[in-house]
């Protein structure tokens, strides 16, 4: 029997790749799509899907918080959250919420067919690829340990530098400043530049004081 997948985003390009992707992999099989949260509710009632693939970003809702439903009403669906905002703070809540899995939008779409399969398989214990770090993260108490060069691209991000304009106060190529930004991210858990900054906030990295934050 094929897994029965349903795919819950705001954004049809993305749906029409991944059941593109779920359509090439022989195991599955997609019962339905939706745009909203409502249609989601709809569709999960007269199909009873294996797996919902769950954005958490959608116009009438947050997916995190359908989640928690879901899987208080479903114990045995496979819930994967996907997010274009791919923070450690988001990875642990939808560890909370019930998830199964919890994949980047910008992964390639075989992670996200892997995540549903692990979904499909065990739908109440939880699968990230960054969830091992992630965990270092949070229980180390002196934080990530940064380079002299990667606090000062952080510095200059809290002053609101572009690549560009970090580039050119460092003497550095735009690519080897694109690569400190990379690393900063995957060490504060952060999936874009303000998330980047408050984590950083938190852990002392920066000061409230300090370049008007």
């Amino acid at each position: 029997m094929a897994i029965s997948v349903l795919l819950v985003d705001d954004h049809e390009l993305i749906r029409q790749g991944l059941r593109r992707a779920f359509e090439r992999d022989g195991d599955f099989e997609v019962a339905g799509e939706a745009g909203t949260l409502s249609d989601a509710r709809r569709l999960l009632t007269l199909m009873s899907p294996d797996v919902v693939i769950l954005d958490v970003r959608l116009p009438d809702g947050n997916g995190l918080e359908a989640c928690r439903k879901v899987r208080a009403d479903n114990p045995e669906i496979g819930i994967v959250i996907l997010t274009m905002y791919a923070g450690d703070d988001q990875l642990f809540e939808a560890l909370e919420a019930g998830a199964s899995a919890f994949v980047p939008k910008n992964a390639p779409s075989e992670d996200v067919v892997a995540a549903a399969r692990h979904a499909a398989s065990s739908p109440r214990s939880f699968t990230a690829n960054d969830l091992n770090e992630a965990m270092k993260r949070r229980l180390s108490p002196s934080g990530p340990q940064l380079s002299p060069r990667e606090r000062e691209v952080l510095g200059l991000l809290a002053d609101g530098l572009g690549v560009a304009q970090i580039s050119r106060q460092l003497y550095i190529s735009e690519s080897t400043t694109k690569t400190h930004i990379s690393k900063l991210y995957e060490k504060l858990g952060a999936g874009n530049r303000a998330q980047a900054l408050m984590t950083a906030l938190k852990l002392g990295l920066l000061k409230r004081d300090e370049n008007g934050l």
